[in-house]
């Protein structure tokens, strides 16, 4: 059995709502019973916790501590494991929290599109110009005809093939969407 939170909180010489919420955010964990082990808890501290914004005479304006001067609150670095620490895992969290405000923003400017809507538009695009060249030979084969004075049946064969022949050639094209 340790220390209770208010213990804990003389031994440290800080408020029990500090060491609270140490334990809500998770730089301290509690044992079992709720009651914290002093040695542990410190060192979790130590380790969790970033230096005092606070300035005192002796820091520095640049927020730096002295390598003699001891505090309570010294950031430490992280410890060398694969556990990501608190602070780590809460810049993370913060960079997908700007992240995903920002393509929302975008959204809502509409300078994004749904892809499954932009490809069945693109779809839709390439076959209504399929559809206005399969079209083209007999629009245009009997005006032709006339003009060049040669058969319009065999010039509307002849067109018709040579398009079919066009687009079957763009058709092995396979475009990248992504």
């Amino acid at each position: 059995m340790g220390l209770s939170i208010r213990a804990y909180a003389r031994h440290r010489g800080v408020s029990h709502v500090a060491v609270k919420k140490a334990i809500d955010t998770g730089r301290i964990t509690p044992l079992a019973d709720g009651t914290l082990d002093p040695e542990k808890a410190d060192q979790e501290w130590a380790q969790n916790t970033l230096i005092s914004r606070k300035k005192t005479p002796d820091t520095p304006k640049a927020n730096t501590l002295k390598p003699s001067q001891e505090s309570a609150e010294t950031f430490s670095a992280p410890p060398q494991s694969s556990n990501t620490s608190l602070l780590q895992a809460r810049t993370a969290n913060e960079v997908v929290k700007a992240q995903t405000n920002k393509v929302r923003l975008a959204q809502l400017k509409g300078e994004l599109v749904d892809r499954s809507q932009a490809i069945a538009h693109v779809f839709k695009l390439a076959r209504a110009e399929r559809d206005a060249w399969m079209s083209w030979p007999s629009r245009i084969s009997s005006q032709m005809a006339a003009d060049l004075d040669i058969d319009a049946h065999a010039l509307h064969v002849a067109l018709e093939e040579q398009v079919r022949q066009h687009l079957k050639e763009l058709a092995e094209i396979q475009p990248r969407v992504d």
